[in-house]
């Protein structure tokens, strides 16, 4: 589904030229669900941006699907730290925001918008504000809105840090049923090494400046249902943690 190959990114600073990730190489399969994690600074938000269209790398390609990436694709659904709904519409109204910049309101499509609600909890809510609403709820609308616009795939940067530590464990539930229930392709980013593990089938961590990839864990936790919260009591989960703690080096912020 998603194909990076040899990228790199140089930006161009007044103290000279700055190669903030050099020759990234990974795929990721339809269905999947890998983290991306690595020392603050690295290029992590930059990747996920050159995999959504909206910055050109310096060097290498990307492919969504087998088709070189050159510029936005309605493939990419992004979700940002911030949920960024809009205060004065409702909650139906800005799950429904992406139909209405596409001019592609139906009957149909609301339909869709409330079944959507429906499903995860929030159709009582459709009438109201997002002020009303709490951090976790936000993040399932907003999660909403973007699975409005039918992605195939799904970028989150650092799309629970705001949350305090037992809404984002709760969130991480919540979302990771919804993607998988809905069978979307995902990628996150996230400082995270514990929900890095519990969220993913696989975790790439990268190096401090330039961002190279040091690793890549393939991930197998005993225990069923998974789901990110369960996935912590696996016995699995500590060996995968202090692994990766140890490819970021504690001397380096992660």
């Amino acid at each position: 589904m998603v194909e990076v190959h040899n990228v790199s990114m140089k930006y161009h600073s007044l103290n000279g030229e700055i190669t903030a990730l050099q020759n990234i190489n990974f795929s990721v399969q339809a269905g999947e669900f890998v983290s991306i994690v690595g020392p603050s600074g690295c290029g992590k938000s930059t990747l996920l941006s050159i995999i959504s269209g909206l910055l050109a790398p310096t060097g290498g390609t990307v492919l969504l699907g087998g088709e070189k990436v050159a510029g936005t694709s309605s493939k990419i659904g992004y979700m940002l730290q911030k949920d960024h709904l809009l205060d004065w519409r409702t909650i139906f109204e800005n799950v429904m925001l992406g139909p209405e910049i596409r001019k592609t309101v139906t009957a149909e499509v609301k339909e869709r918008a409330l079944h959507l609600l429906q499903t995860y909890g929030l159709y009582e809510f459709r009438h109201k504000y997002p002020a009303q609403l709490s951090g976790g709820m936000r993040q399932r609308v907003a999660l909403i809105r973007t699975l409005m616009t039918s992605p195939e795939i799904l970028l989150l940067d650092e799309a629970f840090s705001a949350l305090d530590y037992q809404t984002r464990l709760a969130v991480n539930d919540d979302i990771y049923a919804i993607i998988k229930r809905e069978n979307k392709t995902a990628i996150l980013v996230t400082h995270d090494i514990a929900e890095s593990i519990s969220m993913a089938d696989r975790v790439i961590v990268l190096s401090k400046r330039p961002g190279t990839v040091k690793q890549i864990y393939s991930l197998s936790l005993s225990i069923a249902p998974r789901t990110p919260l369960t996935s912590r009591e696996a016995p699995e989960f500590r060996y995968y943690f202090q692994e990766i703690w140890k490819e970021l080096d504690v001397h380096v912020e992660a």
